[in-house]
């Protein structure tokens, strides 16, 4: 049974809350840890994304889709995997779960609640970056959960692990978590001027995506509505545990 929207929308804030704590917290202490070694600290922060990512996947999935992201949530909604007004609510709560995360992130780290970041990601190297990030996010989003809904989890922590290392911008993928990064001002911030291109770049490698597997994948809108985490496969799943092996 399909979640009431009050309950989806209050995972998908703690789920992008926790994403952003991960992701800033994490910094913060592989920052302190690592003693100067950037490559050290990025890797520690990135393990730790991973991580973080699979398991509130696995958690909010069946109850919200688990987007924690506007770039995923607005290609469900280009899909029908939820209206317009759902989506914009996804959003804001994405954003306001997110900057909640930032500012839990720095308290446990005895910071100021908010630091405006004056990490510099600017240029074509880095909006590029953050095109294909998303890109290949959403791509593995379709792709999984068209053809393997039960590895979706896996897939999308695999996918922003690797991403971190092979785009000049460590993949932020996610417009909720760049506003929320661009209140820290540190490892993992971006300057808030920053924002606006690497949103936009987002946005069109999302919409991008969305079309190549609506031809890649006939039936894509069928499927939407299993961003991130397929409903069908935890109606199979509970049928099974039931001894109900009929196809649903």
């Amino acid at each position: 049974m399909k979640s009431s929207l009050s309950r989806r929308l209050v995972a998908e804030f703690f789920g992008a809350g926790f994403l952003v704590a991960a992701v800033v917290g994490s910094g913060i202490m592989a920052e302190r840890l690592a003693n100067g070694n950037v490559a050290l600290a990025l890797l520690a922060n990135t393990i730790a994304t991973g991580a973080a990512l699979v398991a509130l996947i696995l958690t909010f999935g069946p109850i919200s889709g688990a987007h924690f992201n506007p770039a995923v949530t607005l290609a469900d909604a280009m899909e029908g995997g939820l209206t317009w007004s759902h989506g914009l609510a996804y959003v804001i709560v994405q954003i306001l779960g997110g900057v909640a995360g930032t500012v839990t992130a720095h308290l446990m780290f005895g910071l100021p609640a908010v630091s405006i970041s004056h990490h510099v990601r600017s240029g074509r190297s880095q909006l590029l970056s953050e095109f294909v990030a998303t890109f290949g996010l959403l791509s593995v989003i379709w792709g999984c959960s068209r053809l393997q809904s039960n590895v979706v989890p896996f897939a999308v922590g695999a996918y922003i692990t690797a991403a971190y290392w092979f785009t000049a911008s460590t993949s932020f993928a996610n417009p909720a978590v760049t506003i929320a990064r661009s209140l820290s001002n540190t490892f993992a911030g971006i300057r808030p001027s920053d924002v606006p291109l690497f949103m936009t770049a987002q946005a069109f490698g999302a919409v991008t995506a969305t079309l190549l597997f609506r031809w890649l994948a006939p039936g894509l809108a069928r499927d939407a509505q299993n961003v991130i985490v397929a409903h069908a496969a935890m109606k199979h799943m509970s049928c099974r545990a039931e001894g109900d092996f009929h196809e649903f």
